[in-house]
């Protein structure tokens, strides 16, 4: 039965981070282009703790919108070790954001660079280290990547779609590549409360017979602050679950206008890994727009995203 079933899958994923919501500029070039401000972003996820060679997540980006362009400049840098294994995804993004109207925007976006995955043999716990099968040495491959993704934007929702790790398309899973993903979302996001903003998101993964559905849901505290600018968001909290059988409970503060900190807590239901929890933390600071070269089109600062 299992020859007649057979179906291939690969076994690479793509990053696991509960923030995504925050920053999709991993998985869709198109988000960079922000005409707000300068963004900085950085944040460490360690998955299931207390398991040996869990995965470890380390991610920074930053990125530009130049106005006179219409266009987004950003730059990445991923590193995600598992067990024996360590991946290195340096990008380069460009994003081309074809209105400036504030009411809509639609971007389209892409990012190459190269994607590196390396396995380190000396790390390996046998039973029987004099296994002929065994083998010490440092194997790393290079391979060019590509992300490619579009999004509009509106005054109350943001809608997306993106395809990842383009040059892994049909490619043989001994490369030890990522896979290639599919991401379409939507969020709906309220800002017209002066006490709290709210956003309400579902995504949607899929990597060959593969498909996790993702759902998100958070809200951010404001304060008067008696100015013009009207009210700042504060701090936040929001929850996602995957399909995947995980649930995340997140939690953000705004320790000034333009520095944020935030944390995220996994929770895994998958048999053998429920009691080993997920810990990211993360880091914003955006450059204030006076200083940035996007001033002519500079909206209101009361609320930090999209």
């Amino acid at each position: 039965m299992c020859a007649v079933l057979e179906n291939k899958t690969l076994a690479q994923a793509d990053i696991s981070m509960a923030t995504h919501w925050y920053n999709r500029a991993n998985y869709n070039p198109a988000s960079i282009a922000r005409t707000d401000y300068i963004y900085l972003f950085s944040n460490v996820r360690k998955q299931w703790l207390g398991v040996n060679g869990s995965p470890t997540i380390f991610n920074v980006q930053a990125s530009e919108y130049i106005h006179d362009l219409h266009s987004a400049f950003g730059i990445s840098l991923v590193s995600d070790q598992v067990g024996l294994t360590q991946s290195i995804n340096p990008m380069l993004t460009y994003a081309y954001r074809i209105t400036s109207d504030r009411d809509w925007s639609l971007s389209m976006g892409l990012s190459a660079g190269v994607f590196s995955r390396g396995i380190d043999g000396s790390l390996f716990d046998a039973e029987n280290v004099s296994d002929p099968s065994l083998y010490s040495d440092m194997e790393r491959i290079i391979r060019p990547d590509a992300n490619i993704g579009i999004e509009f934007q509106n005054t109350h929702f943001v809608l997306g779609f993106s395809s990842t790790h383009l040059f892994s398309i049909a490619k043989d899973s001994a490369l030890f590549l990522n896979t290639n993903h599919r991401y379409v979302y939507g969020i709906y996001k309220n800002t017209d409360s002066p006490v709290f903003n709210y956003n309400v998101g579902l995504q949607v993964v899929n990597r060959y017979n593969l498909t996790v559905l993702e759902g998100n849901a958070s809200i951010r505290f404001k304060h008067e602050t008696g100015l013009n600018t009207g009210p700042r968001e504060i701090f936040d909290l929001g929850m996602t679950y995957r399909t995947s059988n995980q649930m995340t409970f997140l939690v953000g503060f705004n320790l000034n206008p333009n520095l944020r900190i935030g944390y995220a807590y996994d929770q895994s239901f998958l048999s053998g890994y429920s009691k080993n929890a997920t810990h990211e933390i993360m880091l914003e600071y955006r450059i204030p727009s006076k200083a940035a070269s996007t001033c002519i089109q500079c909206q209101n600062n009361d609320y930090w995203y999209y």
